[in-house]
C-alpha cells in the first residue's frame, strides 16, 4: 500500500514537473504541436516519477529504519545527547552570525548547525565505552552494565553475542541459529571481519577457501538467519592480537563469545569472560548411549585393529565394531560395549550382536 502511495505521489509531482516545463517549451502555445508535446512531457514526468519514486523514497527509508534497528540504546541515547549539544551551541552562535553581509547571514547558520550537530554525535558516540564503563560502576545493583543494554547473564531478545572468526568459518553457527537456539544479537566486530576478508585473500589455498566459505556464512546469517547481525566498529589499536580484542570487547560490553577455537576459550576464562563453544555444544546434543544396548548401524570401513569395522551414528559419532570387518558395506545389529569419552569427541565401542 505504501508502495502504490509513493508512487501516486512521484507520479503527480513528476508529471507536474513535465507540465511545467512544457509550458516553457512551447512558451504557453495552444496550437495542437505544442499541446501535444506538453502532454507527452506530463505523461513522461509521471511514468518516471512512479517508476523511480520507490527507489528514491522507500529503498534509503529502508536502510536508515535497518541502521537505527542495529544501534544499541546507549548508542542512540549518547547520539541523541551529542544532536542537543551541537544544536544548543549552534544556536549560541546565531545572533554573531546573522550579522554577516548576505546570503553569509543565513548560510553561515545553517552550516554551523550542521558541522556542530555532525561533530555532537560523532564525540558522543565515540565515547561509547568510557560511558559503558561509568555507568557499570555507578550500578553495582543491577548487574554488569554494557553499551548494549543487556544483563551479562541474560539470554533474551536483547542478548548481544560476540562472535569469532573460527565460530563463523566453522559454518555451523547458521544452522543454530535457523534452528532457533540462538536469542538476541549476534555480535561481528569490525576487526573479526577483517581477519576473515584476509585470510579469504590468502595466496594458500587451504586457508582461502576457509575464508570464502566464512564470507558464505556471513552473508547467509545475514539474510536468511532469524537472529540480527550487528557489525560494530569497536576496537582497541593498543592491541594486536584478534583474540585478545575479542575478550577484551566482551569483558568490557559484559557479552559472551561464541567460538570453537581452544585456546581463546581458555584465555576468555582466565578473564572471566563467558564463553558459548559450538563443539561443546555439539557433544551435549549427542545421543546417549550406554553398555548393553542394541542398534543397527552400516559398516563403511576398516578399523585401526585386526578385525575391526568402523561405522557412524547419524551425529556423527564414529562406532568401532569388533569383528566388524567381515561385514563392511552392510547394516548389521550391534551391542554396545563401552563408551570412550575423548579429547576428540565420543566413540562407541560395540560387537555383532549374537544371533539366537
Amino acid at each position: 500500500m505504501l508502495d502504490l502511495i509513493v508512487r501516486g505521489v512521484g507520479a503527480v509531482l513528476l508529471g507536474s514537473g513535465g507540465f511545467w516545463l512544457g509550458r516553457v517549451a512551447t512558451e504557453e502555445n495552444t496550437d495542437p504541436a505544442a499541446l501535444a508535446l506538453s502532454s507527452a512531457l506530463v505523461l513522461l514526468g509521471a511514468a518516471l516519477g512512479a517508476g523511480v519514486f520507490p527507489y528514491l523514497v522507500l529503498r534509503p527509508a529502508e536502510g536508515v529504519q535497518r541502521w537505527f534497528r542495529s544501534l544499541s540504546l546507549l548508542q542512540l541515547s549518547l547520539a541523541t545527547l551529542g544532536l542537543v549539544a551541537g544544536l544548543i551551541v549552534s544556536a549560541l552562535l546565531v545572533p554573531a552570525l546573522s550579522a554577516l553581509p548576505e546570503p553569509a547571514d543565513w548560510i553561515a547558520p545553517l552550516a554551523t548547525a550542521a558541522i556542530a550537530v555532525a561533530l555532537g554525535i560523532w564525540v558522543m558516540v565515540g565515547r561509547e565505552e568510557e560511558f559503558a564503563a561509568i555507568l557499570e560502576r555507578r550500578a553495582p545493583a543491577a548487574g554488569r552494565y554494557n553499551s548494549n543494554a543487556f544483563a551479562p547473564k541474560d539470554l533474551g531478545s536483547n542478548q548481544k553475542l560476540l562472535v569469532d572468526t573460527s565460530a563463523i568459518i566453522d559454518g555451523r553457527i547458521a544452522d543454530i541459529c535457523e534452528a532457533g537456539f540462538v536469542q538476541g544479537t549476534l555480535m561481528l566486530p569490525r576487526f573479526v571481519l577483517d581477519e576473515l576478508r584476509h585470510i579469504a585473500d590468502s595466496p594458500d589455498a587451504l586457508r582461502r577457501n576457509r575464508g570464502r566459505r566464512g564470507l558464505d556464512i556471513l552473508n547467509r546469517l545475514q539474510k536468511e538467519s532469524p537472529v540480527p547481525v550487528q557489525i560494530t566498529d569497536s576496537d582497541f589499536e593498543d592491541i594486536q592480537e584478534v583474540d585478545s580484542k575479542l575478550v577484551k570487547l566482551a569483558s568490557t560490553y559484559g557479552c559472551p563469545i561464541i567460538t570453537n577455537d581452544f585456546n581463546l576459550n581458555r584465555v576468555a576464562e582466565l578473564e572471566g569472560v563467558r564463553v558459548l563453544n559450538i563443539n561443546q555444544l555439539a557433544n551435549a546434543v549427542k545421543s546417549v548411549v550406554l553398555p548393553g544396548e542394541e542398534m543397527a548401524i552400516r559398516i563403511i570401513q576398516e578399523g585401526k585393529e585386526i578385525g575391526q569395522g568402523v561405522g557412524f551414528l547419524d551425529d556423527g559419532t564414529m562406532v568401532v565394531v569388533e569383528g566388524g570387518r567381515r561385514h563392511l558395506n552392510e547394516e548389521i545389529e550391534i551391542v554396545v560395549t563401552r563408551v570412550l569419552q575423548t579429547v576428540a569427541g565420543r566413540m562407541i565401542f560395540a560387537q555383532p550382536k549374537a544371533n539366537d
